[in-house]
């Protein structure tokens, strides 16, 4: 697990994976670490953080990359409301993943959504130049707000994601949900300079 030595300034690439060169990909939100370990364990080359608020599933993170020797992927422990803006290394990231966080479908809990302005501010800081930002959900209201919130700051270009482009494997919750019927929908944007 990745506890950083100070939580009130940003980190350094180096500090959260000392391998220089190596791409950093974030996943917020990591629920059981499934996406986080099985791209770790498929792509050694890059490095992933998972940022997960509950301490039981980031310490299941830490504990499926020892059983597998992996050791391109750790968990940080934090709302991602504070990691992303605060703590993520600027320009520092690959790629940024964002898959089915909460939709908070009730309109009473619409301001704890994670997709606003400002947390796309925080995420076009966070990832590199030409940096991708990948997000899927299975809830249409949450994905149609989401998108047109991320095309309004201009921040970045819409890019398309078939089906087939590259290895990405589903979370827990997204298994979940396909289970029971449901579709998912996904959006793949790249950070303008």
């Amino acid at each position: 697990m990745l506890i950083p030595a100070d939580y009130f300034r940003r980190l350094e690439k180096a500090e959260i994976f000392d391998r220089p060169g190596a791409p950093l990909e974030v996943d917020v939100g990591s629920g059981d670490g499934t996406f986080v370990i099985e791209m770790a364990a498929r792509f050694p080359e890059r490095d992933f953080l998972g940022i997960e608020r509950l301490l039981g599933r980031a310490r299941k993170i830490g504990r499926k990359a020892r059983r597998r020797g992996l050791t391109n992927a750790k968990a940080l422990r934090l709302d991602s409301t504070y990691a992303v803006p605060y703590l993520l290394p600027l320009g520092g990231v690959s790629r940024l993943h964002v898959l089915c966080p909460d939709p908070w479908p009730k309109k009473k809990h619409e301001r704890h959504r994670l997709i606003k302005p400002e947390f796309c501010a925080a995420v076009h800081a966070a990832l590199e130049p030409g940096g991708e930002w990948l997000f899927k959900t299975d809830h249409p209201e949450y994905y149609d707000e989401s998108v047109a919130t991320i095309r309004a700051t201009g921040l970045f270009d819409e890019i398309d994601w078939p089906e087939d482009a590259f290895f990405y494997p589903q979370t827990d919750f997204e298994l979940q949900w396909l289970a029971e019927g449901r579709t998912i929908q996904r959006a793949r944007f790249r950070r303008k300079a």
